[in-house]
This record gives C-alpha cells, sequence and structure tokens, in this order.
C-alpha cells in the first residue's frame, strides 16, 4: 500500500514511522489514521521488524487532531472518528514489538495520546506537550484520560488536562511523561541507539515482557475504549449539538475556541441537555 500522509524507513530489524503531513501539522485526520492502522498491522505481521521508531516531519509530532475535520462532524460522526482514533492508538499500545515515539516538536491533544499509547516516549528539547481539548470546549477524545494517569499519576493528569496547559520537554521528564530529553540533533540518533539495543534481545522475550507489563496496567480491560468511545461522543454530542456553536465555528471561520466563548456566556445548561438528547438518539 502506498502511504499519502507516512514516510517509512527500514535501518535493520528497527521500523520508522514519519508521519508527514506539515502543512497541517501532522495533524490527524481520518485518513492519516487509517494509514497508521494499517502500516501498524502490517509491523504486526512483520518478522523482519523488532521495535518500531514512531516520529513526526517538520515542527510537529502531531499537533492534535484535524480541527478542520472535526468541525463539519454531527455527533454520529463524531464519535465514529474517537472510535477509529482510539482502536488505532489501542493497536499501537498492544503491539506485539516496542514502539518508541522521539517528540520533535508539538504533540497536543491527540498527539500527546498517540505519544501516550507507545512504549517509551524520547522527547526533543523544543517539545511542547499537553492536552488542550478543555480550552476548545471538549475532553481528549482517543484515551487520553485513561492513559495520562496511568503514566503521571492522577493528580498530575487532571492537572494537565483541567489546565489546557502546554508544558516543556524538560517538565515532562520531571513529571514522568517522558524517559529522557535531548537536542533536537541528536532525537533520532537517541532513539534508535535504544532501538538497537532493545532489538538485540530476545524478540519473544520482549514482546511477552510487554504483554506482562500491560496486563499489569490493566490495558487488556476493555474499559479503555469503552470509556473513550463514551466521552468522545458525549463530547461532540456538546459541541455539535448546539446550533450557535456550530453556525459560529463553521461560517465565520473562527478558531473553534472563539466559537465557545461566543456561546459559552448563552444556554450552557440547555447546550448539555441537548447533549444529553444526542446521547440517547445515538445509543
Amino acid at each position: 500500500m502506498e502511504f499519502k500522509n507516512l514516510i517509512l524507513q527500514q535501518e535493520g530489524n528497527i521500523r520508522i514511522v514519519k508521519i508527514n503531513n506539515p502543512q497541517s501539522m501532522n495533524a490527524l485526520n481520518s485518513q492519516v489514521l487509517a494509514e497508521l492502522d494499517q502500516v501498524f498491522s502490517e509491523i504486526e505481521n512483520d518478522p523482519q521488524t523488532n521495535v518500531v521508531i514512531l516520529t513526526g516531519e517538520g515542527r510537529a509530532f502531531v499537533a492534535g487532531a484535524d480541527i478542520s475535520q472535526m468541525s463539519t462532524m454531527n455527533a454520529a460522526q463524531g464519535k465514529d472518528f474517537g472510535v477509529q482514533g482510539s482502536k488505532v492508538f489501542r493497536k499501537i499500545e498492544l503491539l506485539g514489538k516496542p514502539v518508541i515515539a522521539a517528540i520533535n516538536g508539538f504533540a497536543l491533544g491527540g498527539g500527546c495520546e498517540l505519544a501516550l499509547s507507545c512504549d517509551i516516549r524520547i522527547a526533543s528539547v523544543k517539545a511542547k506537550i499537553g492536552q488542550p481539548e478543555v480550552g476548545l470546549g471538549i475532553t481528549p477524545g482517543f484515551s487520553g484520560t485513561q492513559r495520562l494517569p496511568r503514566i503521571v499519576g492522577e493528580g498530575r493528569a487532571k492537572e494537565l488536562i483541567y489546565s489546557a496547559k502546554a508544558i516543556t520537554a524538560d517538565e515532562a521528564f520531571r513529571i514522568g511523561l517522558v524517559n529522557r530529553v535531548v537536542e533536537p540533533e541528536q532525537l533520532m540518533d537517541e532513539a534508535l541507539t535504544l532501538a538497537k539495543t532493545i532489538a538485540k534481545n530476545a524478540p519473544i522475550a520482549v514482546r511477552l515482557s510487554k504483554e506482562a507489563i500491560n496486563m499489569a496496567g490493566h490495558h487488556y480491560s476493555g474499559h479503555t475504549e469503552v470509556y473513550a468511545d463514551y466521552t468522545h461522543t458525549k463530547r461532540y454530542a456538546m459541541m455539535l449539538a448546539h446550533e450557535d456553536l456550530r453556525v459560529v465555528h463553521v461560517s465565520t471561520h473562527v478558531s473553534l475556541r472563539q466559537a465557545c466563548d461566543r456561546v459559552k456566556k448563552a444556554r450552557v445548561l440547555d447546550c448539555i441537555h441537548m447533549a444529553n438528547d444526542a446521547m440517547k438518539a445515538i445509543g
């Protein structure tokens, strides 16, 4: 399969997957997610690949989900998009091979969640990492509300999500969100060095160790996917069921944050009631 949004390289038994959609800062849309789904299915069945490095082209690892696509979605489409992303990230999380995220720049929203689904995170000193969704009137939709607390602890996860703040790579290292921080020009060398160290070991033992660690972290419970599906559906129901927000955002092309601000003071309770109705309508 030819990939429009991915660049693939093979370094011995190490596969490098680079998201290449720099004009949108590697934002995640349905096509990018479909390509990631396909390439990780291929990697799972590739006996020549023992370790994967996932990174981004340009200034961003992944700057978030594609707002231009999201703005046109209704609640049902939003649910499908959330489920699509959650399934892809879960596939990466449960892949039978270690995945190293080489965070070269912005890893925000869906980008942070993508990094969280990887086994190990190495960040450039220039990286900015965060979950800014609540500042846009939505919630993290690709299981960040489950993975982030497991990695940094519940209190820090709540602070990051509630505040919508992006943090530096050094702060991410301090709280355990990334494993190490390096200069930008050293990022891929550092990731490759670690990948080669891992790849020298027995692949079956590495795979079984990953499975055991994931089981200890309850990654196999199924609750992550179910809850992510629910929260993502509800956030789109809230966002898109409110006609004022939809009209302001789509017809005037203002940012989603500006659209939220314009309707924040008007019929907030109305919006919540409409969201609950939308949830009931789509089951």
